[in-house]
C-alpha cells in the first residue's frame, strides 16, 4: 500500500512522535508541503492520502481509480470535494476533540488581552507614557470587567462549551445562538441578530459552509454594541474582512481577536492586515498548536487509519 503525507511541514516541526502513523505497514511518502501542480504527481497511485490544508478536488479523486482513503489531519474538511469522494468510493476520516484544551486557552487569551487593552498599555510603556505621567497609573483606555458581562456563542460543540465553562467562571451570562443553516436548530436558543445586539463578547465556534460564509457581515457588524468584542478561533470566512476593518476603525465595536484569515496565508492583501486598524489582535491559526494538540491529532489519525484498515469505522464522514 502506498501512503502519501502531502503537508506534514503544517503538523509537526520536528517535535512530534509520529511512530505510531509511520508503523503502520505502507511505503509511506513524505512531504513538508505540497503545492497545487505538485499534487497529482505526488499522490498518482497512491490508495491513502493525508493532508491538513491541501485541497483534494474532484478532478484529483476522479483521476485516481486506486484511492480508498482521505485522512485530514484536522476536523474541518472543506479542503476535500466530500461528494466527488463519495461517487468514488473512497473513505474520508476526519479527526475531532485533539485540540479543544488549547483552542480553549487562546480564545480566552484574546478576550483577556483585549477587555483589559493589555496591547495598548503595553506599547504606551514602552513610549514612555508611563514614565512622564504625573499620575501612578495610566487609565487612557477603557478596561471590561467580564463579571456580569454576556458572552454570546456561535456554535456550540466541544470548543464552544469549553470557552462556555470559563465564562461562567468569570461570572459571565452565557448565550448560544442559533446558527443558520445549521441542523441543530433549537426553540431554547435565540436566532442570531437579536443575539447580536445584546453580546459584549461574541466568539465563533461553527464551521465553514454555504449558509455561514460572511455569516458577520456588514449589516450584522452593525448590530454589535460599539464596546463589543469578537472573537474568531474557527474559520476566516465566517466574517467580512473588509466591514470588520472599517467597523473598528470607525469604533463601531471595542475590538476584535482572530486566529483565522480568509486565505491563509494571507495574500493580496488582507484587509485585516492594515496598520491603522485599532484593538485588533491576529494571531497566525495557531490556537491549536501546542505539542500536547498536535500530538493528539497523530495518535487520532493513525486510530482512523488502522480502522479502517481493519474494516471499522471511525470518524468516519464518508
Amino acid at each position: 500500500m502506498r501512503a502519501v503525507i502531502v503537508d506534514e511541514g503544517t503538523l509537526a516541526s520536528g517535535d512530534l512522535d509520529l511512530s505510531a502513523l509511520l508503523s503502520i505497514d505502507a511505503d509511506w511518502q513524505r512531504h513538508d508541503y505540497t503545492r497545487p501542480e505538485q499534487l497529482a504527481e505526488r499522490i498518482a497511485g497512491a490508495e491513502v492520502v493525508l493532508t491538513n490544508k491541501v485541497v483534494i478536488g474532484r478532478e484529483l479523486i476522479k483521476s485516481n481509480p486506486q484511492l480508498q482513503y482521505i485522512g485530514v489531519l484536522a476536523t474541518g474538511t472543506n479542503n476535500i470535494d466530500l461528494q466527488a469522494a463519495e461517487e468514488c468510493g473512497v473513505a474520508v476520516t476526519n479527526v475531532t476533540g485533539y485540540g479543544a484544551p488549547s483552542v480553549v486557552q487562546h480564545c480566552w487569551s484574546l478576550i483577556l488581552s483585549l477587555a483589559t487593552r493589555q496591547g495598548s498599555y503595553h506599547r504606551d510603556i514602552r513610549a514612555g507614557r508611563w514614565a512622564a505621567s504625573e499620575a501612578f497609573c495610566l487609565l487612557d483606555y477603557p478596561i471590561m470587567e467580564l463579571a456580569g458581562k454576556t458572552l454570546l456563542l456561535i456554535g456550540y460543540g466541544e470548543l464552544g462549551q469549553g470557552v462556555a465553562r470559563i465564562a461562567k467562571a468569570f461570572g459571565m451570562s452565557v448565550v448560544v445562538a442559533n446558527t443558520p443553516g445549521s441542523p441543530n436548530q433549537r426553540a431554547d436558543r435565540p436566532e442570531l441578530e437579536p443575539a447580536l445586539a445584546e453580546a459584549d463578547i461574541v466568539s465563533l465556534h461553527c464551521p465553514l459552509t454555504e449558509h455561514t460564509r460572511h455569516l458577520l457581515d456588514e449589516r450584522r457588524l452593525g448590530l454589535l454594541k460599539p464596546s463589543a468584542l469578537l472573537i474568531n478561533t474557527a474559520r476566516g470566512g465566517l466574517v467580512d474582512e473588509a466591514a470588520l476593518a472599517a467597523a473598528l476603525r470607525a469604533g463601531q465595536l471595542g475590538g476584535a481577536g482572530f486566529d483565522v484569515l480568509s486565505t491563509e496565508p494571507p495574500k493580496g492583501g488582507n484587509p485585516l492586515l492594515a496598520e491603522d486598524i485599532p484593538n485588533l489582535i491576529l494571531t497566525p491559526h495557531s490556537a491549536w498548536g501546542s505539542r500536547e494538540a498536535r500530538q493528539r491529532l497523530v495518535m487520532i489519525a493513525a486510530d482512523n487509519l488502522n480502522a479502517f484498515l481493519a474494516g471499522d469505522s471511525r470518524n468516519r464522514l464518508i
